[in-house]
């Protein structure tokens, strides 16, 4: 089984989200982190519309693994996942992409990587870091 949790609750993420969900593979979505309350509950509320009944099996979700606030993602990614979905705002991207690898957790992170020249270098580096761990990442 792959826990997976997700960062930044908009349509990107939601989107996201629902397609890894909808995999043949074993996974599960088990924790989420936003800036806002609200787009996790609606992000959580279109992921179960999206899946119907097979939502039940997927999602597994408890308030206590709902993180908010610009901490949410080291949030998500302490809470015991194996993949975690970076769709925040590209300026955050590369300290979220930094810490998930420190961490030894698997990233798929929407595009734009970076927003300028320092953050790029960032990713570059974190991405050195995740060939030499082994983990995959995708973009």
């Amino acid at each position: 089984m792959i826990r997976v949790g997700l960062v930044g609750c908009g349509g990107r993420g939601t989107g996201a989200a629902a397609q890894a969900l909808s995999t043949k593979g074993k996974v599960k979505l088990v924790a989420v982190g936003d800036a806002f309350a609200d787009r996790i509950k609606s992000s959580l509320g279109a992921i179960q519309q999206e899946l119907g009944d097979r939502s039940k099996e997927l999602v597994d979700v408890p308030a206590e693994r709902q993180f908010v606030g610009f901490d949410a993602f080291q949030k998500v990614i302490d809470s015991g996942i194996d993949l975690v979905i970076l769709a925040t705002p590209p300026g955050f991207r590369p300290q979220h992409f930094e810490a998930a690898v420190k961490a030894g957790k698997h990233v798929f992170m929407e595009k734009p990587v970076a927003v300028d020249a320092p953050g790029v270098r960032q990713v570059l580096a974190a991405a050195a870091e995740a060939k030499q761990k082994n983990l995959g990442v995708g973009v």
